[in-house]
């Protein structure tokens, strides 16, 4: 089908900030057969319900605002606007507007996220999806990205954190059955099994955030505790620490006894001087 050329509504230019930049000749109506949807569009799960809505509405209405997309060897490809043409599909329209833009790989997705977040219409593991996607294909650091889509690198180093959790509790994610704040109280623990143990309580008990991160705590701190109570592992590690950092600061051997909670600490001094110098050093004199 041959495209044809849309005159720019004045309503529609206000609607659309592109538009002033794009210029109003990139602006056209093209079969929707044409326009095929951009691999590396972050976004991968579609409400089916909220697309009927969507459908009708264009039914009623017709498409409001304009999809983006770039010329290719074949047709089209989106941008940006893959719901509306999906939703287009569902209400039997046969010609779009789109505004053709020229952008490389790299435009293109950063274009598809930045809109997505923009209308808060990425879930969460989209939304870590897309920032491993822009940091490994562009070799970004989380400073580097945070500047580029303009949002806290803590917030993108937690949301990437999301991925280290098994596909269940995605699945969970992306049907919104739970939060990112949940998710985070779940990364918590250790094992696999509890992360689905505490999941399943958090959709079952209608857990809030804070619920959830009080019993992973316990739950992470009984992990850590053998019969006698004394902690595994990390107890060790830890005194090796403490004795370490003394030695450092006193300038003499230090070794730190335990049994169960208690203990006592050794501090050698080979001379009255030297013991003196440890004293004032303890002191702060």
């Amino acid at each position: 089908m041959v495209a044809k050329k849309l005159a720019l509504g004045k309503g529609l230019g206000a609607l659309i900030p592109e538009i002033e930049t794009v210029g109003e000749k990139n602006l056209i109506y093209c079969g929707i057969e044409e326009i095929r949807p951009n691999r590396s569009q972050p976004r991968k799960y579609f409400d089916e319900a909220k697309l009927e809505e969507l459908a009708e509405s264009i039914k009623e209405k017709g498409i409001l605002e304009p999809l983006i997309v770039r010329k290719t060897q074949d047709g089209y490809e989106l941008i940006v606007g893959e719901r509306r043409w999906r939703a287009a599909q569902k209400a039997g329209i046969r010609e779009v507007p789109v505004i053709v833009k020229e952008a490389d790989k790299r435009e293109i997705l950063e274009l598809s996220l930045i809109e997505n977040l923009q209308r808060e219409d990425l879930n969460p593991i989209e939304e870590a999806e897309a920032y491993k996607k822009l940091i490994e294909d562009f070799n970004l650091s989380h400073e580097e990205l945070s500047k580029r889509i303009g949002k806290e690198r803590t917030t993108i180093t937690n949301t990437l954190r999301l991925l280290k959790l098994p596909p269940e509790i995605k699945e969970y994610i992306i049907k919104n059955q739970i939060t990112s704040g949940h998710a985070r109280a779940i990364l918590g623990l250790e094992s696999k099994e509890k992360q689905l143990q505490l999941c399943e309580l958090i959709i079952n008990k209608s857990l809030s955030v804070r619920g959830a991160e009080l019993i992973a705590k316990r739950w992470l701190g009984k992990s850590k505790r053998g019969p006698s109570g004394k902690k595994k592992g990390d107890l060790d590690i830890q005194i090796k620490n403490l004795q370490d950092s003394l030695r450092k600061r006193l300038g003499t051997k230090v070794t730190i006894h335990t049994k169960g909670n208690k203990g006592k600490i050794d501090i050698e001094y080979y001379s009255f001087d030297d013991l003196e110098r440890i004293v004032e050093t303890i002191l702060g004199e």
